[in-house]
């Protein structure tokens, strides 16, 4: 966790709560994440696969915080090398979480046929490219954004693409078509079924390589209290 400790001192508690790195996240959490990083890490063995975008149906389902967990889950418990992309140019949050610059990033790239890119480097193998300047959104399906997706895949061994929201921007379901593997976040017990349903359509059941059921509380899952008990602290007798 060495990396981290300039950025844990600078993220805010309410969201370092929620976070793989935090201290105060429950085990449950911590281990979800750790299942959901072995099956991408699985899907990349049995299909090569190398980049995955993650979306929802509607805003607040979760899905920056699924992605930057995963992001922290395969760089540090499995030590691979990621690259986790804010490609929600409307309305970007990846920087917010982490407490980084977005002065620049993936929409100046855009615009620009240089190949450097200006990533935040969090720790020794998570490199952040935040969204930039906030314009163009429908660039985001352009050779040029197809090139890059191709050059960052070369370089790292995740390429992690947090999307807009489905149902609402038209980029973010050609984006989908464009990397071919998405990972699609619903939040339990708010977000209606025909908006998935709708989503789902939209993005095309070829392209969703994954589901994840967000805002579940542990005591609603059955292996939550074994969960609690292995990691709850040992009292000693005195």
């Amino acid at each position: 966790m060495g990396g981290y400790q300039h950025h844990l001192r600078a993220i805010d508690p309410a969201r370092l709560r929620k976070l793989v790195i935090g201290e105060t996240i429950s085990p449950m959490a911590t281990e979800q994440y750790r299942r959901l990083a072995g099956a991408v890490h699985d899907l990349q063995v049995e299909q090569g696969l190398k980049t995955l975008m993650v979306t929802s149906a509607v805003p607040g389902e979760g899905k920056t915080l699924t992605m930057v967990n995963l992001a922290l889950t395969l760089s540090e418990a499995c030590q691979r090398r990621v690259l986790l992309i804010d490609a929600d140019l409307r309305r970007p949050t990846v920087h917010q979480v982490l407490r980084l610059e977005n002065t620049r990033g993936l929409s100046d790239v855009l615009r620009s046929s240089s190949d450097a890119l200006p990533v935040a480097q969090v720790s020794e193998h998570l490199t952040v490219l935040p969204a930039g300047h906030l314009d163009q959104p429908m660039a985001l399906t352009s050779e040029r954004m197809s090139a890059l997706l191709a050059q960052c895949a070369e370089q790292f061994d995740w390429v992690l693409i947090d999307a807009a929201p489905i149902g609402f921007m038209p980029e973010a379901r050609l984006l989908a078509r464009l990397t071919r593997a998405v990972l699609f976040v619903i939040a339990a017990k708010t977000t209606p079924h025909t908006l998935v349903s709708r989503a789902v359509a939209e993005i095309g059941q070829d392209c969703i390589v994954g589901t994840v059921l967000n805002s579940v509380e542990d005591d609603e899952i059955p292996a939550a209290t074994y969960y609690q008990d292995y990691y709850a602290p040992v009292t000693r007798p005195r």
